[in-house]
């Protein structure tokens, strides 16, 4: 199977592939929208549960906290849309013109706003 890739290096079954996580896209609608497009995990976390509307419990927190370590940041850095750095456990987004322009249409569709 021939998965094209567009310029900006990511294919059109990786961009889809991300996006077809809703946590994936809270973490980087959270990430664009942050001063520098970055956060640490901690910032990163409150903010995904804000957006999931999840429970303000604590123990939540800290689930949503690992699954973002775990999985979620070490997959988007994967794609390069994402550095991690682990020192400082941040996070920054990193604009991905074919991501860029589907998730900014996501982010509207989902959360009924337009980022610039």
């Amino acid at each position: 199977m021939n998965t094209r890739t567009v310029p900006s290096g990511l294919s059109l079954d990786t961009v889809f592939r991300v996006l077809s996580e809703r946590r994936k896209r809270h973490v980087l609608y959270a990430l664009r929208g942050a001063e520098g497009n970055a956060m640490t995990v901690k910032q990163l976390a409150r903010r995904v549960r804000e957006l999931e509307g999840s429970g303000m419990d604590e123990n939540a927190l800290k689930r949503i906290a690992e699954d973002l370590r775990e999985r979620h940041i070490p997959e988007l850095v994967a794609t390069d849309a994402v550095e991690y750095d682990e020192r400082s456990e941040t996070a920054r987004y990193h604009s991905v013109p074919s991501l860029e322009e589907w998730l900014e249409h996501a982010e509207y569709k989902e959360l009924g706003r337009v980022v610039s």
